[in-house]
């Protein structure tokens, strides 16, 4: 039996990967509201696809918590995390953010160079995100464009000491946090508010791998983590 991929099969995988995509951005942006019904056909319109390959990512995205599927009447996007969820999530990435800065740990120069880059950058987001709060020309669509630009450069920072750590798993287990993780930055109910206190927090990171003391980076990243709970859950109080 053949299992050569068709020239149609890989157009497919193709579409299935782009839409899934695109309503991953549309999910996380707040295009659709928590606990609105998602509509396989008007998403399938706006997108100028068939409803295939809407309902497969659809599967797929249930999956990582974002929509939940309830019978008899499709899918909604998922309602904010509670307390108790944002509290489990949060432990859950300090167990595998704090063990990946142990692998990565010691750092050499060009670690320590690559980090200090993509802290620039985190950096520089920041102050975009900061001045767009205080603009009051400043439109919806910039500001969640700001916000977006800012939390992808916090993730290329922490990925960047995934990827040093060694451990491929540890890395799948980071990635399917990352949905749940992005999708409470987005729901934030005042956006982003801690810019100096997350540029601060990771600047103690690569000067704890610059330092000799090994427990450093570990130490460091877990105080990341849990300021970065802390906050959450007190803005989250605070709604």
């Amino acid at each position: 039996m053949s299992t050569t991929t068709s020239p149609e099969d890989i157009t497919r995988l193709g579409l299935r990967d782009l839409v899934h995509d695109r309503l991953l951005e549309i999910l996380l942006t707040g295009e659709i509201s928590p606990g609105e019904r998602v509509s396989i056909d008007g998403l399938a319109r706006r997108l100028n696809v068939s409803p295939t390959p809407i309902r497969e990512a659809l599967v797929d995205l249930e999956r990582t918590g974002l929509v939940v599927r309830e019978a008899l009447r499709g899918y909604r996007v998922a309602p904010p995390l509670d307390r108790e969820q944002l509290a489990e999530l949060c432990e859950a990435r300090e167990t595998v953010e704090a063990r990946a800065a142990r692998l990565a740990t010691p750092a050499d120069a060009g670690f320590l160079a690559q980090l200090r880059t993509l802290q620039a950058a985190h950096e520089e987001a920041g102050r975009r995100v900061a001045t767009a709060r205080t603009s009051a020309d400043a439109e919806r669509d910039h500001l969640i464009a700001d916000a977006q630009d800012y939390f992808h450069r916090d993730q290329d920072f922490h990925e960047a000491i995934l990827a040093r750590c060694g451990n491929r798993y540890l890395v799948q287990m980071s990635h399917g946090l990352g949905a749940q993780i992005h999708r409470l930055r987005q729901t934030l109910p005042h956006g982003v508010t801690d810019v100096d206190e997350a540029v601060a927090e990771h600047q103690a990171i690569i000067d704890a791998f610059a330092s000799a003391d090994p427990d450093a980076p570990e130490e460091a990243m877990r105080t990341h983590i849990r300021n970065v709970a802390a906050r959450a859950l007190a803005e989250n109080e605070e709604a």
